[in-house]
């Protein structure tokens, strides 16, 4: 039986372990169609539901404060050139040269 190659180091050489496949060159550990489900939800949306993209330009539709600053990003400010990543802020950009991670819950696509 053939099994799917390791998502994470694309060795060939995955066995069945149980309930789950292993990859005995990086010990990843993963479920069957967890790779497809990943590939699935790495659309990016926008508050409207417009998918993002990296290099993009969008707008703030709201004020957001600065975690461990007394800054706020006003609402209407533009960014240039956004990169998607993975986790809860799923938007890293840089806001007057300071590096920045937003939620896509609060900017629109310009």
């Amino acid at each position: 039986m053939t099994y799917p190659a390791c998502p994470q180091c694309s060795s060939d050489l995955t066995y069945h372990d149980g309930s789950q496949l292993v990859c005995p060159e990086c010990a990843h550990e993963w479920q069957e169609g967890e790779e497809a489900a990943a590939e699935e939800n790495t659309v990016v949306k926008d508050a409207n539901g417009t998918p993002l993209a990296d290099g993009d330009t969008i707008v703030l539709i709201k004020d957001l404060k600065v975690k461990s600053s007394s800054m706020v990003i006003k609402q209407g400010t533009k960014v240039k050139g956004i990169r998607l990543q993975d986790g809860d802020h799923d938007i890293g950009c840089k806001i007057d040269g300071t590096p920045m991670n937003l939620k896509s819950e609060f900017v629109k696509k310009a």
